[in-house]
């Protein structure tokens, strides 16, 4: 309907026409319904979503600083101080729950066996620790965590479940390699670090329970925390023939894949990049330093370079994780995100695994380098660690961080500062040696 301006006997009979005429109305009711057919509010929801999802790839394509302002000053101030206290709130009776919501622990999800023997892990190198405030909670906190490796091993079958419900109900038989391999390595880890007897003990009895299902596994995981477990067992009862035998076997299958799998642009074990990446070159240049075996020192170093670079992009001061949304396959575009603190954990162990090794200062940087990404320097310019807590948030998304502070990521950052303090005070300490050293020379002997 046209009608001039102003001109209301024009509208009024236009009006009565169409009132008039029924087929005209009918018509003219089609018309707007077909056209309004593209935004109604399923569509206009899907144009919306739409329009989210493809800003969030360009995101993660080319990501954005979540915060203006300079992170170096916040940084420049060194390693946080120790605080346990999201470690407590995430224990209970049992064990450490898997998940949290926010800083809540989310009984709902329940228990892992690979988050307890993680926890076992930090609080034995808290054991070491004696500058923390909550020091005497340490040896109550394993002993919660070893009962409950004790309660996840099947006798029957040599294996550890994983899965853990609120109700101490099992969810499965047999566990996975991996969650096998960490509870071999924690085993290790506490009497390799652990000054209490009865810890030593009973994880020394579970040890030499679980050792033997390891030469079943065919994960390169499994293998690499079987690996680190059992050196550091082997670093306090090197007469072991047993287990010395079972560690060299599994470094070597490691070394074959890595020899048979990688070409000169891929220099990895897999044709993929996954998750706790760096725990593979780290078990094999442990193995064959303490074996004296320079295949797996070599290969194992070369593996470890390669992927350093790799977790870096063009700022090479900031340490970029590969995504768990989608991995690295050979040969395919790198996943960016979603970035998991675990990975960080990884790579400043094995970086500082090689410093300890080699002493060479560039590994001890670059373990700095990956660990200030918990703290802020990272894609999006924002702390993972929460102060306020002690707690880690769960990951990076392409806009935003994940506000839950789960158990993994949590246990991740705290064996990393765990592992960095460690190394800056025996860095302090090689250095006054050193001091003490040069000082004595100077004068002569008498």
């Amino acid at each position: 309907m046209i009608v001039p301006f102003a001109g209301p006997d024009a509208i009024a009979e236009e009006v009565i026409g169409l009132l008039e005429n029924e087929a005209e109305r009918h018509a003219m009711r089609k018309r707007a319904y077909l056209h309004s057919r593209g935004t109604t509010w399923a569509k206009t929801a899907r144009a919306y979503m739409a329009s989210f999802q493809r800003a969030r790839f360009e995101r993660s394509l080319q990501p954005m600083a979540a915060q203006q302002g300079d992170i170096t000053t916040a940084l420049a101030v060194g390693l946080p101080a120790l605080d346990t206290g999201h470690l407590i709130t995430m224990t209970d009776d049992t064990g450490i729950l898997q998940h949290a919501i926010f800083s809540v622990p989310n009984t709902r999800e329940g228990y892992t066996t690979d988050d307890n023997a993680r926890a076992l892990i930090v609080s034995a190198l808290l054991d070491e620790d004696t500058t923390s405030r909550h020091k005497l909670h340490h040896p109550d906190l394993s002993h919660r965590y070893l009962a409950f490796l004790w309660l996840a091993f099947n006798t029957d079958s040599g294996r550890f479940r994983n899965f853990l419900d609120y109700d101490r109900k099992w969810l499965e038989s047999v566990g996975s390699d991996d969650s096998h391999g960490r509870a071999l390595w924690s085993l290790g880890k506490v009497l390799g670090h652990s000054r209490n007897e009865g810890l030593r003990g009973a994880a020394g009895r579970l040890f030499e329970a679980a050792a033997p299902a390891t030469l079943t596994f065919t994960s390169p995981r499994a293998w690499a925390y079987s690996i680190l477990g059992m050196q550091a067992y082997l670093d306090w009862f090197p007469g072991d023939r047993a287990i010395r035998g079972v560690r060299n076997t599994l470094a070597n299958r490691l070394l074959d894949i890595y020899e048979r799998s990688h070409p000169s642009t891929w220099r990895w074990f897999e044709k993929s990049l996954s998750y706790s990446d760096a725990r593979l070159p780290q078990a094999l240049i442990l193995a064959g330093w303490r074996s004296d075996n320079q295949r797996m020192i070599e290969a194992g170093m070369d593996s470890l370079k390669w992927l350093v670079a790799e977790q870096h992009r063009d700022d090479q001061e900031t340490f970029v994780p590969i995504g768990s949304n989608g991995f690295y396959l050979e040969g395919s575009e790198k996943a960016r995100f979603d970035q998991q603190p675990v990975e960080a954990c990884a790579t400043v162990s094995a970086c500082l695994e090689v410093y300890r090794l080699t002493e060479e200062r560039n590994w001890f940087e670059e373990a700095q380098r990956v660990f200030r990404w918990f703290l802020g320097k990272n894609d999006l310019r924002v702390p993972l660690y929460d102060a306020t807590t002690g707690g880690c948030r769960d990951g990076l998304h392409p806009d935003r961080v994940n506000e839950n502070q789960g158990a993994e990521s949590t246990l991740s950052f705290l064996m990393a500062l765990l592992e960095m303090q460690a190394a800056k005070v025996a860095g302090v300490d090689q250095q006054f040696l050193e001091m003490s050293v040069s000082i004595e020379s100077n004068y002569p002997s008498r």
